[in-house]
Order: structure tokens, then sequence, then C-alpha cells
């Protein structure tokens, strides 16, 4: 399927942090770059995320590229064929197979470009992104500004009741809060 491109040396990155710390404006932006090299790009999205656009990736400063919205791992590799760069946003919505979907990706010669909250809401690893991480070949954590302190905030803080694992919202539902933060808060509820 994929091993036309073996002449070509794939990898995997991984952009993570928390709610409103650019992932998604780091996944758009070396997505563009490849789209000015003339490289071949697909970028897919979980079917779920329809926040902002139903067919864009759009990161919450607005910028926007074009996807595909996917409600399976396995959709990408219908869907990438013959391409030289896959972005993936929002990968924690994903289940577990989307690792191996990476991985035979960038073993085909692909270069893969994955985005997503390495912690929920609770502060855990969010689903898949503890393995992608592990499996990548370049691991990018970039951080929001705790909205309390001010200091560098790697959690995503929710200020609804909302207990349910998979809640997607903005700045009226989360917040960015660094650590020391995020345990007086968790200490409160």
């Amino acid at each position: 399927m994929f091993l036309e491109n073996v002449s070509r040396k794939g990898w995997i990155e991984v952009v993570c942090g928390s709610m409103f710390s650019g992932k998604t404006e780091e996944l758009i932006r070396r997505m563009k770059r490849a789209q000015f090299a003339n490289l071949k790009v697909e970028i897919f999205k979980p079917c779920i995320d329809t926040r902002y656009s139903e067919e864009e990736v759009v990161s919450h400063d607005s910028n926007a590229i074009h996807s595909t919205p996917v409600d399976s791992p396995q959709n990408i590799l219908l869907l990438a064929s013959g391409v030289d760069v896959v972005g993936i946003d929002e990968a924690q919505f994903f289940d577990d197979s989307i690792v191996e979907v990476c991985r035979t990706l960038a073993d085909s010669g692909v270069r893969v470009i994955v985005a997503g909250l390495d912690m929920d809401f609770t502060g855990k690893p969010f689903g898949p992104m503890p393995a992608l991480m592990a499996t990548a070949e370049y691991v990018d954590k970039v951080h929001a500004i705790c909205v309390r302190c001010g200091n560098l905030a790697n959690h995503s803080h929710r200020l609804t009741t909302d207990d349910k694992l998979v809640m997607l919202g903005e700045k009226d539902t989360y917040e960015p809060v660094c650590r020391h933060c995020f345990t007086e808060l968790t200490r409160e509820q």
C-alpha cells in the first residue's frame, strides 16, 4: 500500500501540551511550510471535533487549514496514499490504533506530524498520546501561560462540573493553569 515510498525516510513528530498552548497553531505552521515546499500534504482530524469547522483544522487564534474528518485512524491509511506529509490534529480523541497507523505511515516514508493534549482535565495521560510520544522521533511540548499566576501552564483546568472525559470546549470551558494552581484548584473540588 505505502511501500512505493521506501526510498524516503519517514518519521513521527508529536506536538503536545495543554489547551491554549499553540499545538494546533504549530501543526498548521508545519503543514503550511510543507505545502510551500511543494510537498503533498493531507491533514486529518477526528469527526467529533466540530468546534470551529467541520472540514478545517482551526487554531484558537483562527488560523486554519483544510482537513479531512475521519471516524477511525484506519481511514487515514486509506486516504493518505501518495502523500509526503500527514498531519493529525486532536490525536487524543482517537483510539490506540492511531499509534500503529502513524508507525505504518512513517515506515513507508511519510513525515507524520501529530498534535494533541498530553493530559486530560484530571491531569492524567490522555488516550494514545503517551504511546505516540514514546514512538516519535521528535516531541515538542508547548506551554500556555497560567491564567491565574502567569507561570508556564501545562494543565487544562475544566471550568464546569461535567466529569465526562471527552468534552469539546473553548475559553468558556477550559483554562490553562500551572502545576501549582492546578493542585490548588483540584484540592478545592
